[in-house]
C-alpha cells in the first residue's frame, strides 16, 4: 500500500515567520498603508497572496488585493536579499522526515508558497528530491481546498484511493486539506 505524508512548508517545516512579516510590512508600506499586525499576518500564512490580502483587508477592492500581492512578491525578494536572511528548518524537522521515510512513507508538500519560493526553500535545505509531490498556490486554489494536496501523480492517486494520506500542518487550513481521517493531529 502506498502511504503519503503531506507537509505544509511555512510554520511546519520552515521557520519563515520573520521574513513573511517583514515582506508584508514592506508591501503595505509601499502602497501607503499601515501594515497589519504580525499576528494578523501569521493568521493568513498558507493562503494564496490575493486571498491573504483579502483576509487582511476585507473591505478593499480586488484591485488593491492584487496590487498588494504583487508588492509582497517584490518585497519578499528584497527581504531575501538582506544580510542575515534565513528560513531555517525547525528543530527536529529533518529527523521527522527521515523517520517517516524510513517507515515506508512517501513525502509531499502542499503550501501557499509559489513554485519558485518552494523550490528555493527545498533546494536550500537539500530537500527537493525527497518530496514526490510539491503542490503550490501557483497551480491550485488557495488553502484549504483539497486540490492543493491531491494531484494526478501515481503515488498520490494510489495513496488517496486507499485513504493512506496524512497531512501535517500548523493550523486548521492545513488539516482541512486532508481527505477524511487523514489529518495528523
Amino acid at each position: 500500500m502506498t502511504r503519503l505524508a503531506v507537509f505544509d512548508c511555512d510554520g511546519t517545516l520552515v521557520d519563515s515567520a520573520a521574513s513573511i512579516c517583514a515582506a508584508m510590512d514592506l508591501a503595505f508600506e509601499r502602497e501607503g498603508l499601515a501594515p497589519p499586525t504580525h499576528a494578523a499576518t501569521r493568521r493568513v500564512v498558507g493562503l494564496s497572496l490575493p486571498e491573504a490580502m483579502a483576509a487582511l483587508l476585507p473591505d478593499a477592492e480586488a484591485r488593491l488585493h492584487h496590487r498588494l500581492a504583487a508588492q509582497y512578491r517584490d518585497a519578499f525578494t528584497v527581504v531575501r536579499g538582506r544580510p542575515g536572511f534565513a528560513e531555517p528548518l525547525f528543530d527536529g524537522a529533518l529527523d521527522a522526515l527521515s523517520r517517516i521515510e524510513a517507515a515506508g512513507w512517501l513525502l509531499g508538500v502542499a503550501t501557499g508558497k509559489s513554485d519558485r519560493g518552494l523550490a528555493r526553500v527545498l533546494e536550500h535545505h537539500g530537500l527537493h528530491p525527497r518530496f514526490v509531490t510539491r503542490q503550490t498556490a501557483d497551480r491550485h486554489p488557495s488553502k484549504p481546498h483539497p486540490a492543493l494536496e491531491l494531484d494526478s501523480s501515481t503515488p498520490v492517486r494510489e495513496a488517496a484511493e486507499t485513504e493512506a494520506i496524512r497531512v501535517f500542518g500548523r493550523n486548521l487550513k492545513d488539516l482541512l486539506l486532508a481527505p477524511p481521517a487523514a489529518a495528523a493531529r
